[in-house]
C-alpha cells in the first residue's frame, strides 16, 4: 500500500497513456502513408496496432482494478488502526477519547478514495461483490421481521465474508441493535464500536457512538459510558443523536 500511495500505479498509468497516445500516433501516420491496406489479411500494420491497444487496454483496466482494491486495502486497515487506538484509550486511565485526533493513513499519504480515475468509479454507488447486497438485504429482513438471532448471525456471516465492504458500517450497527434486543449488551458495543470506528464520520457514525455509550452505561461501565456519550456532542453537534445521548447521561448521572 505505501508504494501504491508513493504513486507506483500512478506512474504506472501515465506510461500507459503515453504508449496509447504513441499507438494513436502511428496509426495516423500509416493512414497518411497508405500502409494500413499493406501485408495479407491478419498480419498489416493496423492489425498489429489493433492487437497493442488491445492489450494496452486490457493492461490499463488490470493497474485500474489493483489500484481500487489497494485503496481499499489502505482504507480498511486505516479504520483497523482507528478502532485499536480507540479501543486501547477505552483501557487506559485517563485517556480522552476526544484526543486521540484522526488515525493516520497506513502507509502514508492522503486518504484514498475507492475507486477514483478508476473503470470501477464510472459506475454509480459503492462496488459491491457479487452477491454482497443480497446477503445484506436477506439480514435486514431477518431483522425486520423480529428474527433478532437470524439477523444477528447473518450479519456476522455478512462481515466475515465481504470484510471492508462499504456496507460493513450499517451491518455492524444493525447486527448491535439485534444483539440488544437479544439482551447481549457485551456484543452490542462491539459491534456499535465497529460500526462507528470503520466509519468514524459517516451517516449512523452519530447514532453508532451513542448507542455505544449507552451500551456501556448498561454494562456498568459509567465512565466510558460518560466520556463517550459526551464525544456524540462534541463531534456530531447538529445531529439529532445529540439529544438521545444527553439523555443517557442523565441516566447515568454523568457530569
Amino acid at each position: 500500500p505505501a508504494l501504491a500511495q508513493d504513486g507506483t500505479l500512478a506512474d504506472i498509468r501515465a506510461e500507459l497513456q503515453q504508449l496509447a497516445q504513441t499507438v494513436e500516433g502511428l496509426r495516423a501516420e500509416l493512414t497518411a502513408t497508405g500502409g494500413l491496406g499493406a501485408g495479407i489479411a491478419g498480419s498489416t500494420p493496423l492489425d498489429r496496432l489493433n492487437s497493442i491497444e488491445s492489450q494496452l487496454a486490457d493492461l490499463t483496466s488490470r493497474t485500474e482494478e489493483l489500484e481500487n482494491r489497494i485503496n481499499r486495502i489502505v482504507a480498511d486497515g486505516t479504520n483497523r488502526i482507528g478502532d485499536i487506538e480507540f479501543r486501547l484509550c477505552e483501557l487506559e486511565p485517563g485517556c480522552d477519547i476526544s484526543t486521540l485526533g484522526q488515525t493516520s493513513v497506513l502507509g502514508g499519504g492522503e486518504t484514498p478514495l475507492a475507486g477514483v480515475g478508476s473503470v470501477i468509479a464510472a459506475t454509480p454507488g459503492p462496488e459491491l461483490a457479487v452477491g454482497e447486497k443480497t446477503d445484506f438485504d436477506l439480514a435486514q429482513a431477518a431483522f425486520d421481521s423480529g428474527d433478532f438471532a437470524g439477523s444477528a448471525d447473518r450479519f456476522a456471516s455478512f462481515l466475515n465474508n465481504y470484510p471492508g465492504s462499504p456496507l460493513s458500517p450499517k451491518a455492524n450497527y444493525i447486527r448491535g441493535t439485534a444483539l440488544e434486543n437479544l439482551g447481549d449488551m457485551t456484543g452490542a458495543a462491539r459491534a456499535y464500536l465497529e460500526a462507528f470506528s470503520t466509519a468514524p464520520t459517516g451517516e449512523i457514525a452519530p447514532n453508532a457512538l451513542y448507542r455505544l455509550g449507552a451500551a456501556l452505561g448498561a454494562l456498568g461501565q459509567q465512565q466510558d459510558a460518560c466520556i463517550t456519550l459526551n464525544e456524540v456532542g462534541v463531534r456530531f453537534a447538529t445531529s439529532p443523536a445529540v439529544a438521545d445521548a444527553r439523555a443517557a447521561m442523565a441516566t447515568y448521572g454523568c457530569q
